[in-house]
């Protein structure tokens, strides 16, 4: 944990240290504009400099030569105003523009224009010099003035400016984001693998490489849990499978004793039962675990399916299933020839777990269907029942939780273990299981394989 917060705030304080830089850069930028641009004019002295230069080379009678050549490259019209108002002299004086002013026009255009034109002066003598500049040249702003060229392009150079800011943030998120995605894959996958019971092998070098050291532990421990979890349980099986095998032989034997009392008889058949429930659960419990843990192999081999199903009816009818159970096996014409690579022993298994669920969920007899239909890309094996079914919350606490309850004292249990086998068996051959039931209305299991 240590290793990875450090690995975070490594990239935060990078980024946060890119973002300042950025922002120095951006003042910096900014400061240059507003002192070379705002207040300089690259092509022409600013206006102040102009009434200065022009006062050295003025006199009441009119400019020197140079005076006037100065204003005239600059596109500059000027006037000599006396105390009167009117103008001594003037200079490319344009149309429009008044010769004698009186003392409010000239607190007027003091501060701003003279028929649209910008004008600047300054207290010569007993009069005002005054200088005007083209239209559309400056604009005054609180007693400022600032080129109108340098204010219709400030936006432009605030909008390159923001233009580049958020491509240089993109860029540094953009980056930022493949190397950390590049370092947190390896631990991304590997958890995931982790969550789904896989074991994980991670070879990171980079910042994480601790992180990526302890789910490599964690994955070892886990498996090493898992594998001594299922010898465990295979062990309690192969243990009690001798002691089991004896209680089924003598209550087999007293069952079948002629000479024991009839009340004898019935107990050892109630012991030799539910000693094969014993067994049936111990082996599920077994095929469970090792399918779980990926410890059970599996033989696959190409099968034609309906053969299985009618094999297995077959079995089951030979084997003296009780009058009560009725079952149906359907079998589509399009299904008949249809082949699957399993594993046939584990397929048996759980159409077998099926019914058997049916059975002892059904004491008092019920009809049982099993049919085999095919589609585009897959095909359902279903199991169908009329019997008493279930809650959906039974259902759901028997998948889940793989729950033993005991109904009475004769044992007649019923689990979900076997449901959970033919989930896992389902699983291992890559198909999903669907389970439809309501009280009194039966159970409907569909098992659907891609092919």
């Amino acid at each position: 944990m240590h290793s990875f917060s450090k690995y975070i705030t490594k990239y935060l304080s990078a980024f946060a240290g890119f973002i300042l830089l950025l922002l120095l850069i951006n003042l910096i930028l900014f400061g240059l504009a507003f002192q070379k641009i705002i207040f300089q004019s690259k092509e022409a002295p600013s206006p102040k400099v102009m009434l200065e230069q022009t006062t050295k080379d003025f006199s009441a009678e009119g400019l020197s030569n140079q005076g006037k050549q100065r204003l005239e490259k600059q596109n500059i019209w000027g006037m000599y105003l006396d105390e009167s108002g009117q103008a001594v002299w003037s200079l490319d004086l344009p149309k429009g523009v008044p010769t004698a002013y009186s003392l409010q026009d000239v607190a007027t255009f003091s501060k701003g224009y003279i028929a649209d034109y910008p004008v600047f002066i300054q207290k010569e003598g007993a009069g005002l010099l005054v200088l005007g500049y083209p239209k559309n040249s400056f604009t005054k702003l609180m007693n400022n003035y600032y080129p109108i060229q340098t204010i219709k392009s400030l936006p432009i150079f605030v909008f390159v400016v923001l233009s580049l800011d958020f491509i240089l943030l993109f860029g540094a998120y953009f980056l930022s984001k493949r190397k950390i995605i590049a370092s947190t894959q390896p631990i991304v996958e590997g958890l995931q693998q982790l969550s789904a019971g896989e074991t994980v092998q991670l070879k990171t070098k980079n910042e994480l490489s601790e992180v990526a050291k302890n789910l490599n532990l964690v994955s070892y421990k886990l498996s090493q849990q898992n594998e001594a979890r299922a010898n465990w349980i295979s062990g309690v099986s192969h243990d009690i499978r001798t002691p089991l095998s004896m209680i089924l032989g003598y209550a087999d034997r007293i069952a079948a004793d002629k000479t024991t009392n009839h009340a004898t008889q019935e107990q050892a058949a109630i012991i030799l039962q539910q000693s094969i429930k014993i067994k049936e659960l111990v082996q599920d419990l077994n095929l469970v675990s090792q399918l779980e843990y990926d410890m059970q192999p599996l033989n696959k081999a190409s099968i034609h399916v309906a053969k299985l199903l009618r094999s297995y009816a077959a079995e089951l009818l030979n084997s003296g299933i009780s009058n009560k159970y009725e079952l149906e096996l359907v079998i589509p014409a399009e299904a008949e020839t249809f082949y699957f690579t399993c594993d046939e022993r584990l397929l048996t298994r759980a159409v077998n777990n099926l019914v058997q669920n049916s059975i002892q969920h059904n004491p008092e007899g019920c009809n049982i269907q099993i049919s085999l239909s095919l589609e585009a890309q897959a095909f359902a094996i279903t199991v169908t029942d009329d019997g008493q079914g279930a809650s959906k919350l039974d259902l759901q606490q028997w998948i889940d939780s793989n729950s033993l309850n005991s109904t009475d004292e004769h044992l007649q249990l019923r689990h979900g273990l076997g449901l959970h086998l033919v989930q896992q068996i389902t699983h291992a051959h890559q198909g999903t299981m669907t389970v439809e039931t309501n009280l009194k209305k039966g159970f409907q299991t569909t098992l659907m394989f891609p092919f």
